[in-house]
């Protein structure tokens, strides 16, 4: 069950109050937030900690110092791994227009860093008032060229698939191969493969794949160690591990979850 959260940019009759919102919370590790929607846009950072994001379209883990977005009605709950400083902007629905109508997790530049933190201080924004007008285009201007990062993980429909999902969400460590797999699954290993590049765009090699990666990237937010983190998502090493890491994102897991990023200002 979800609820739509009482808007911060419209009024009760409809009329727009500003044109973006901030806030700020702090979390635990382990906290979450159920699911949930808002009429606006909303772009989630995490200042310190990792925040995992899920909607019915996927989850979407979101490294220090990077940030999702969350396009208007969009359903989605987070569960905070480490200690999580969140900060969040809420944007009205026709601001970033060349943003897509689905999740996405960006890297932040410096400069947008420092602005989402400025309009945090902020309850509204509005561009009427031209202080707040110069605020409001650079976050803007900042967003139409941020690049994604692939740390998304989508989901299938398909029931089957989703029995399989289920059990190497609940240990990721499995080593078993697709044909044991699906045999407590209800479908063939060709009919498996299917439904993976089917309903989720990727391969079930590479979506599992991803999905250890993933696992790895929450339990060492949550502070435990590489090796550990390592094993306990699937790797055979620590170096298995953290040569995947390199691969797909471009440099060692503490440099990363450290917030060392490549950013262009």
């Amino acid at each position: 069950m979800s609820r739509t959260c009482q808007s911060l940019l419209f009024d009760r009759n409809g009329r727009p109050l500003a044109d973006i919102a901030g806030g700020s919370w702090d979390f635990k590790h382990g906290d979450v937030i159920p699911r949930h929607a808002h009429h606006e846009d909303q772009l989630l950072f995490a200042a310190e900690g990792v925040m995992t994001v899920d909607t019915s379209q996927g989850i979407w883990v979101v490294p220090p110092l990077r940030a999702v977005w969350i396009p208007a009605e969009t359903v989605h709950g987070v569960t905070m791994s480490g200690r999580v400083s969140m900060r969040t902007l809420y944007f009205q629905p026709t601001l970033c227009k060349s943003l897509p109508r689905r999740c996405l997790v960006i890297n932040i530049s410096c400069l947008l860093k420092e602005l989402i933190l400025h309009a945090c201080t902020f309850p509204r924004l509005q561009r009427k008032a031209a202080s707040e007008r110069h605020v409001v285009d650079l976050i803007v201007d900042q967003l139409k060229v941020v690049e994604s990062i692939p740390v998304q993980l989508p989901q299938p429909n398909d029931a089957r698939a989703r029995k399989l999902v289920e059990k190497l969400f609940a240990d990721p460590s499995d080593p078993r191969p697709l044909d044991d797999l699906c045999s407590e699954s209800g479908a063939s290993k060709r009919t498996m493969q299917r439904l993976f590049v089917e309903e989720t765009g990727m391969s079930f090699s590479k979506w599992r794949q991803r999905q250890r990666l993933i696992s790895a990237m929450q339990r060492l937010a949550a502070g435990e160690a590489v090796t550990n983190a390592a094993l306990e998502s699937g790797y055979n090493s620590t170096s298995a591990f953290i040569a995947m890491f390199r691969k797909q994102l471009g440099m060692t897991p503490t440099r990363y979850l450290s917030g060392g990023l490549r950013q262009k200002d």
